[in-house]
């Protein structure tokens, strides 16, 4: 697929508003409405439009200590941006990733963002932002490397995205993929559209609507299907129906590895590997499954996991 740079200047300093409560119930209603939205340069054009255009970015500023926003509004934990920098970079190193600079501060963006809005929407129960930054941001950067290692992937599918989590991480850190936000619940979804906006990421896609419903659509045929806290393993496979093709990888991020999922998978899919992570500072059991879809004779119908490696971009 064709490739779209980001622009060094994609992270700096934000200033976005979220709405009031009033005003998110109506963009839910109507984001519930739209199935789909193309990602962040939708205004001006119809679809899927856009690709290969920056969008505009209006800056993002995070929430003042102590400050209420909107009367009704919990107040907002402190954004210490220099300090959340500097664990992230610790954070980083600790996972042995290195990204651009510009990359970093689009992360920290994205953070303020999930912070400012979690006060109207409840996107998250974690609220002040190192323990999002921690619980989230380095969570999801956790799978990064043993991912790339099994790419390079030009098409993701994030199923059940919520925040946004890992998929707009993923967005950030592989500039090259069309990663495909899947939500359907319109207050999330609103929130999505907003940082494919706010952020720039032209290749971020997001559709408020359930996985099965984009089954058999060719622009879904991923190379990598994600998910994050979502549902049982056998809930997530029962969905993906037409959208694994024969060298699409499924991964699933869990906690303590869930062995009574694993035994009720249904019979024509299997764990074709477990990676342990170790999220830095988190203190808590993270693992990465890796599925697979076998027939009958259980024979291997998705790929093996052990593509060409892959930078992280």
């Amino acid at each position: 697929m064709a490739g779209r740079k980001q622009g060094e200047n994609a992270g700096r300093s934000l200033a976005v508003e979220p709405p009031s409560r009033a005003d998110s119930a109506g963009a839910a209603s109507r984001a519930e409405r739209r199935e789909e939205v193309g990602g962040a340069s939708r205004a001006g054009n119809a679809g899927e439009a856009g690709l290969g255009h920056e969008a505009k970015r209006r800056p993002v500023r995070a929430s003042s200590a102590g400050g209420r926003r909107l009367g009704s509004t919990r107040a907002a934990a402190a954004f210490d941006r220099a300090g959340l920098i500097r664990a992230l970079d610790d954070g980083l190193t600790g996972l042995g990733l290195s990204i651009p600079a510009f990359q970093r501060e689009q992360l920290i963006d994205y953070l303020a963002l999930l912070s400012r809005w979690n006060a109207v929407y409840n996107l998250t129960a974690v609220r002040d932002p190192d323990a999002m930054l921690v619980h989230h941001l380095l969570d999801s950067l956790a799978i990064v490397q043993p991912l790339a290692a099994r790419g390079p992937f030009g098409s993701v599918v994030d199923v059940g995205s919520g925040g946004g989590l890992p998929g707009v991480v993923l967005a950030i850190v592989w500039p090259e993929a069309f990663v495909h936000l899947v939500e359907p619940v319109g207050k999330k979804a609103a929130f999505l559209r907003q940082c494919a906006l706010e952020l720039a990421l032209t290749g971020l896609r997001v559709h408020a609507t359930k996985i099965e419903s984009l089954a058999g659509r060719r622009e879904f045929e991923a190379d990598l299907i994600v998910c994050r806290a979502f549902a049982s393993l056998r809930d997530f496979v029962a969905g993906l129906g037409g959208l694994v093709g024969p060298a699409t990888i499924v991964a699933a991020m869990k906690g303590r590895l869930p062995n009574d999922e694993i035994a009720s998978l249904p019979d024509d899919w299997r764990v074709q590997q477990v990676l342990p992570l170790d999220v830095p500072r988190l203190g808590a059991e993270r693992h990465l499954l890796l599925l697979e879809r076998v027939d009958g004779r259980g024979e291997t119908r998705s790929p093996p996991c052990d593509r060409n490696s892959a930078s992280t971009h």
